[in-house]
């Protein structure tokens, strides 16, 4: 798969007085296939092309807006970081079951923001409000950031960042293999790389738009090499037909990819498919020909804990599929932690 190319980008005013700012503005310039606009706002893109609801969408995939992060109160993010770091919003791929479906709602494009030294000097603060404990901040909770970090070079940039400091720790996950530029980056041990992978079935159905599993298994190996935290997370696990040996054959490929690596002290998170009614709705709008199981007669209602609840699966099938994706990753990875079903 091809690194990603915006088809329109979009630069704020002041986005131009930063130095990433003005790298992104040189470097799309010298690009004929792309088409630069100016914005007001990273947050009020109204022009877009297309006819109607859906070509926007799609417009809105491969466009890339450039400004700045004004706000700098990070948010909290899940149970596995204490902040999200504000690198960027939004992403390429199409994955149809994704919960920015409805999170990023009417802006589904990709905001890249250029105040980097702003948004470090934060965490910098948040850190010494947390010492002498560690801090941990993910990178990845709105967007994909290793699919754009060959133009931006952002998150190279943080992964430095955090190898200096003493308590900060920096964790994304990713389902794109472009790395390569990422790999001498100085991380000192202080960045956990996530891969996101799956069953053939999902990946080929449900995850258009993004790396194939064999490059994202080569682009482990690398990042194993280099000496990152390494980890995976299997999501959404998914109860498709055959998805046991699916799921069997996943962590036997994955296994027989990583050679060597397979014995190092590899971590796996694991999350069931879940939807809410507001998702089903815009991933059937967005994807009206998706095979995505959202049958909510089948499924078990579960309150989150902002109010808004979800679909999982009933209590003795997230009960059978723990079982049996724990049992593979056991059989195969003896050494690993698994930090969660949920």
């Amino acid at each position: 798969m091809k690194p990603f190319i915006p088809q329109l980008v979009y630069f704020e005013p002041r986005a131009l007085e930063y130095p990433l700012g003005q790298e992104l503005y040189e470097k799309f310039k010298a690009m004929p296939s792309v088409e630069i606009r100016n914005t007001t706002s990273h947050n009020q893109i109204r022009d877009l092309p297309g006819e109607n609801d859906l070509q926007k969408y799609r417009a809105a995939k491969s466009t890339m807006v450039v400004g700045v992060r004004k706000t700098l109160k990070f948010d909290t993010s899940k149970p596995s970081a204490e902040y999200a770091i504000p690198l960027a919003t939004g992403c390429m791929g199409h994955c149809h079951y994704c919960y920015l479906q409805t999170t990023l709602g009417s802006k589904p494009y990709i905001r890249v923001y250029v105040n980097l030294e702003e948004i470090f000097d934060k965490t910098l603060t948040y850190i010494g409000e947390r010492a002498p404990e560690i801090t941990r901040f993910e990178a990845a909770c709105t967007s994909d950031i290793v699919g754009i970090d060959h133009l931006t070079h952002s998150l190279k940039k943080a992964i430095n960042f955090f190898g200096e400091t003493e308590l900060g720790r920096l964790r994304f996950v990713t389902k794109f293999h472009h790395v390569d530029h990422l790999l001498d980056a100085r991380h000192n041990g202080h960045t956990s790389f996530r891969f996101s992978i799956n069953s053939r079935y999902v990946i080929k159905n449900f995850e258009p738009g993004t790396s194939s599993f064999d490059e994202r298994l080569e682009a482990a190996r690398k990042v194993a090499a280099a000496g990152y935290h390494l980890g995976f997370i299997v999501a959404p696990i998914y109860m498709h037909e055959g998805w046991e040996e699916g799921y069997s054959e996943l962590f036997e490929r994955l296994k027989n990819s990583l050679g060597d690596y397979a014995d190092a002290p590899l971590y796996f998170e694991l999350i069931q498919h879940r939807f809410t009614k507001p998702a089903k709705k815009v991933i059937e709008a967005r994807y009206p020909k998706s095979k995505l199981e959202m049958d909510e007669s089948k499924r078990k209602y579960k309150w989150g804990k902002y109010g808004i609840g979800k679909y999982v699966y009933p209590d003795d099938e997230a009960a059978h599929l723990k079982a049996h994706i724990e049992g593979a990753i056991h059989s195969h990875f003896p050494q690993a932690e698994i930090k969660y079903f949920t």
